[in-house]
């Protein structure tokens, strides 16, 4: 029997159907993107007392996707937990505190940027949404806050200064004071201050003692010194961004920030060139002047600064410079730069000084006749160096005329 040319195309049509069909079942299985997600808890107290403070959230994922969660309010106020974040096919897992990305209400009166803050009470709606490059789908639920601990750790008043201030430890501006307070405690190690440079680059600021402990409500002292003081250098010359972040217990955080500029850094380094004293005298009649000549060497990164008594000065032999008042200066080195009205002088890093001068010798010890005269360079409160502290020792007889 020959069939109807018009129902034979409709059978062949039929049965192409039916195996395009077959393969899209093959190609894409049936069954939403995103299935089987819940909270364990109905309703949560965030408030760190260990009760109902936590829920988890499952979810299963038929193939990789990006994953959205976020809750709505009754005012239809939305508020992000996790944002297009990629996950793999499969189930998924997550603890939920009630911590969401920070917001702003219209009541608050918070001085720093709010980076993550707890849900106040209320009821919401949950949402997990899923979206990979052929499909998306969403689950949502409903989820109770209460008895939230909504007070934030805010943080106030953050200062830094001297600004400029130059860590290189001539006793001028080498240390920059930061204060910040803090209106709630939180734990020790969540009050952090980081010095950011242009780069990004972070460096780490500790804090220093003080009648406030670690992460107590209260005025907090930062004495930074660019880590100088340990023999690191500093950071480079250059505009930085002091950041102040306080976290509490359930995680929610703020940030504050100021402005530090930090010039004339880097580690002194001076020397004696070539370890060498060049002494007018092995003999010398008392009364009369043994003179010496040195060269220092800059060979640091920072400025190295001195104060006299200058090039040239002729001692008394019971003379130093206090008695010529020129008194201890902390930073000092023992050439101009003007700055608040006062005048410094510094030998600048990879220069050289030629410095000359004189002891008159009025006394002589006949059991220590002849006796050793070397030269020394001192960093006044900071340190004498073991290579600086004894150069070219000499052995000199003083005698009678």
């Amino acid at each position: 029997m020959r069939l109807n040319p018009i129902i034979t195309s409709l059978l062949a049509i039929l049965i192409l159907a039916l195996l395009l069909g077959a393969a899209w079942i093959v190609l894409s299985p049936k069954g939403q993107l995103i299935t089987d997600a819940a909270f364990s808890l109905k309703t949560i107290s965030p408030n760190a007392d260990g009760v109902d403070d936590i829920t988890r959230i499952n979810y299963r994922l038929r193939e990789p996707a990006s994953v959205s969660i976020y809750f709505v309010d009754s005012n239809g106020k939305r508020f992000e937990f996790r944002q297009k974040q990629p996950r793999d096919a499969g189930e998924h897992t997550l603890l939920f505190s009630g911590i969401v990305n920070g917001y702003v209400l219209p009541a608050d009166q918070v001085n720093a940027k709010i980076l993550r803050r707890v849900l106040p009470n209320g009821i919401y709606k949950w949402v997990i949404e899923a979206a990979s490059a052929g499909d998306k789908g969403e689950v949502s639920g409903s989820i109770t806050v209460e008895k939230a601990d909504t007070i934030l750790p805010d943080l106030k008043n953050l200062s830094a200064s001297p600004s400029p201030f130059s860590p290189n430890q001539d006793g001028i501006a080498d240390r920059a004071t930061i204060n910040v307070w803090l209106t709630k405690e939180v734990p020790q190690s969540n009050l952090r201050l980081t010095l950011i440079a242009p780069d990004d680059s972070e460096y780490p600021i500790a804090e220093a003692g003080s009648d406030i402990l670690p992460g107590r409500a209260g005025l907090h002292t930062y004495d930074y010194d660019g880590g100088i003081d340990l023999g690191v250098n500093p950071p480079p010359d250059g505009n930085y961004v002091v950041r102040a972040e306080a976290e509490d217990k359930l995680g929610q955080k703020t940030q504050l920030e100021t402005r530090l500029t930090i010039a004339n850094s880097g580690l002194p380094r001076a020397e004696i060139v070539q370890g060498e004293v060049k002494w007018s005298s092995a003999t010398v009649v008392i009364g009369q002047t043994l003179y010496f000549t040195v060269t220092v060497e800059n060979y640091g990164t920072a400025p190295i600064r001195t104060f006299g008594p200058w090039s040239g000065t002729i001692y008394k032999q019971a003379e130093n410079s206090n008695t010529l008042s020129f008194f201890e200066q902390d930073g000092a080195w023992r050439m101009k730069i003007v700055e608040n009205g006062q005048t410094f002088y510094y030998l600048m890093p990879n220069q050289r000084a030629v410095i000359s001068g004189g002891v008159i010798l009025t006394d002589v010890i006949e059991a220590r006749n002849p006796q050793y005269f070397w030269a020394g360079l001192i960093h006044e409160a900071v340190g004498i160096s073991n290579i600086n502290n004894r150069v070219d020792p000499k052995q000199v007889t003083i005698v009678k005329p």
